[in-house]
């Protein structure tokens, strides 16, 4: 069975920079989810880059962060492709 390889991304935080301002929750909601104390709480579930809404809040919310504690990371997830006869 051959593979084909989808690019997805997801996106990092580094908890030493972040100081919980909640921009990227404001700027990528469907990413961002923050706690009670305004820190991020990051989807961990790769996203498809084929998905450019999610992706451009995505490189938005890394815009707008004032510590630069984002980044987006891509990602390869293998895909089984079907079997030829």
């Amino acid at each position: 069975m051959g593979v084909i390889r989808h690019g997805e991304f997801v996106l990092r935080v580094d908890p030493v920079l972040c100081d919980g301002f909640g921009h990227c929750h404001e700027l990528a909601p469907e990413l961002v989810d923050v706690d009670e104390w305004g820190y991020p709480v990051i989807r961990r579930e790769p996203t498809p880059l084929a998905d450019h809404q999610t992706l451009r809040s995505a490189r938005y919310a890394v815009r707008g962060c004032p510590r630069q504690a984002l980044h987006i990371e891509r990602v390869e997830s293998p895909v089984p492709t079907p079997r030829r006869r």
